[in-house]
């Protein structure tokens, strides 16, 4: 059977279960970081084509859950723009990861999320006028890391903080944008082949543990200062960054 044949085993199999564990926390508790998480921890289990689309799938029932009322609060316009500007980068993103050698991606998956890291960290905020080419390219931007490993959030991210206006229209605009860009990277992706029956079974394992994780996640909210969580996500995704190097591969397999 097709999804039998896609079980982890042995190594593979804790590698992705701590992948869904640490991403579903990062998820909970800050509302950020699963895919700068996921995505490299995963890789060593199922490669960057497996464990991209895996995430896609993962999130699928956060996106419907949070989108309706993103979408009563978004500034609609500009999401459709960054959407637009996705919409051509995300396949392009899906082309490299279909087409790339799987342990250069590795490598250029783990610099991509130590960078978009570095983003985050230093707190960098977009300071010019919104415009349109620069909506359009914050998109593309996003979509292209998307495509390829389903990291569109901190460039969009730092673009809508950016802006003048209330938070709360800054994190709707953000999750509606999320929401999109999730719709466009599962087209891509399945015409791109990779959404396939061998992520069946990895899919089975992995969402009962991501679900936990987002579910202690968020108990876990209240426990810490603002700093404090935002500071251990930061560490969970350089570690998983790190450990995501195929240089460990001998040793982490």
């Amino acid at each position: 059977m097709a999804w039998f044949h896609g079980m982890p085993q042995g190594a593979a199999l804790n590698w992705l279960l701590t992948a869904a564990l640490a991403g579903g926390l990062a998820r909970g508790f800050s509302g950020f970081g699963a895919a700068l998480i996921f995505v490299p921890l995963a890789s060593i289990a199922l490669g960057p084509q497996g464990a991209a689309p895996l995430m896609l799938l993962l999130e699928v029932l956060a996106i419907a859950i949070l989108t309706p009322a993103a979408w009563r609060l978004a500034d609609r316009p500009q999401v459709g723009l960054l959407a637009l500007g996705a919409l051509v980068g995300t396949p392009l993103g899906a082309a490299i990861l279909v087409h790339a050698d799987p342990v250069a991606l590795r490598w250029g998956v783990t610099f991509a999320v130590l960078a978009l890291l570095g983003l985050l960290v230093s707190g960098w905020r977009f300071r010019g006028r919104p415009s349109l080419p620069a909506t359009l390219g914050v998109g593309l931007a996003g979509g292209v890391l998307g495509g390829v490993a389903m990291v569109s959030g901190p460039p969009v991210m730092a673009y809508l903080l950016g802006q003048a206006g209330p938070s709360w229209r800054v994190r709707a605009s953000f999750g509606l944008y999320l929401a999109a860009g999730g719709v466009i990277a599962g087209i891509a992706y399945a015409a791109a082949g990779l959404l396939t029956p061998a992520l069946t079974a990895p899919f089975l394992l992995a969402a009962p543990v991501y679900g936990l994780g987002i579910w202690l996640g968020t108990r876990m909210f209240g426990l810490a200062s603002e700093r404090a969580f935002r500071l251990g996500c930061y560490a969970m995704i350089a570690l998983a960054a790190l450990l995501g190097l195929p240089l460990w591969d001998g040793i982490l397999r």
